[in-house]
C-alpha cells in the first residue's frame, strides 16, 4: 500500500499548522539570495495547500511573518511584504478551482495600505467558499493575540456584559484569532529546529508535534503524508490515560 493510500485510510487530522523555517538557509546552500528562497517558499506553499486540501484536512494555518521578523534586514522585510501581491496574482486560481477559503491572522496595523486592502479584499473574495481554511499568520505572534483576547474579555468585564466565573477556556477561544477554526491536532516546523517561536501557544496545549530537518523548500508532499502518517500511530489521551478493553 502506497503511503498516500495509507494515510487516507485512517483518520485525517482536521486542522494542522506549519512553521515555514530555512527559506533563508535553503538559499545560502545553493548560494542563492535569502530572497529566492522565500520565492521558493512561496511556490512551495501552494503545493502543500492544494495537497491539503486534496486529503481532506479542513484547516491549515501558516506562519509565513512573525512579530518578530520586522527586524530582518530591510530588503528582505519590504521582499516579504511584496509576497502577498505576488501569491495572490500567481496562485489565486489554483485556490478557486479547490474552493480554498483564505484568512489572515495578526495585526493589521503595520502593513500598508495596498497590502491592508489586498488582504481585505483576498478574504472577502474567499469568505463564501466550503473547501479548506488556509489561515495565513502574517505579522502574528501568540503573545500579541492573547494579549488582545484579553482586553476584550476584560472591556466585556468592565461594562457588565459577563461575570467573572463566565470567563473559562470557551471565552478566552472565542476572542482568538483561530476562533472559527476546529482545534489543533498538529504542529509541523521545518528546518531542523525544535521550538515554538510564539506561534499558536494557546492552541497547541493538546496538539502533537512533529519535527523535521527538511527545510520549508524541499517540504513535499512525500514529507507531508510522513508527517501525517507519524500523527495516525500517536495515542492522543488529552490529559487522560489509555484504558485497555
Amino acid at each position: 500500500m502506497s503511503l498516500e493510500k495509507k494515510v487516507m485510510s485512517k483518520k485525517i487530522p482536521h486542522h494542522i499548522a506549519i512553521i515555514l523555517d530555512g527559506n533563508g538557509r535553503w538559499a545560502n546552500k545553493r548560494g542563492l539570495p535569502r530572497t529566492m528562497g522565500h520565492r521558493k517558499g512561496a511556490e512551495n506553499l501552494r503545493d502543500t495547500v492544494i495537497s491539503c486540501s486534496k486529503l481532506g484536512i479542513k484547516a491549515l494555518s501558516v506562519y509565513a511573518f512573525s512579530t518578530e521578523n520586522w527586524n530582518r534586514p530591510k530588503d528582505e522585510v519590504d521582499y516579504l511584504m511584496a509576497l502577498p501581491k505576488e501569491f495572490e496574482e500567481t496562485y489565486k486560481g489554483n485556490f478557486k478551482e479547490h474552493n480554498i477559503r483564505v484568512i489572515f491572522s495578526g495585526r493589521k496595523d503595520r502593513f500598508s495600505k495596498e497590502n491592508l486592502a489586498l488582504i481585505n479584499k483576498i478574504e472577502q473574495n474567499t469568505q463564501d467558499r466550503t473547501g479548506m481554511i488556509l489561515n495565513v499568520c502574517f505579522d502574528y505572534g501568540s503573545h500579541t493575540e492573547i494579549i488582545s483576547a484579553m482586553k476584550d474579555i476584560s472591556e466585556l468585564y468592565k461594562t457588565g456584559n459577563i461575570k467573572l466565573d463566565d470567563i473559562n477556556v470557551e471565552l478566552v477561544n472565542s476572542h482568538l484569532y483561530t476562533k472559527d477554526l476546529p482545534p489543533l491536532d498538529l504542529l509541523i516546523r521545518t528546518s531542523g529546529e525544535q521550538r515554538i517561536s510564539n506561534f499558536l501557544l494557546w492552541q497547541i496545549a493538546y496538539s502533537e508535534f512533529y519535527f523535521t530537518k527538511k527545510y520549508w523548500p524541499e517540504f513535499s508532499e512525500k514529507e507531508l503524508l510522513k508527517a501525517l502518517n507519524d500523527f495516525q500511530n500517536r495515542t492522543r489521551r488529552f490529559g487522560g490515560i489509555k484504558v485497555k478493553k
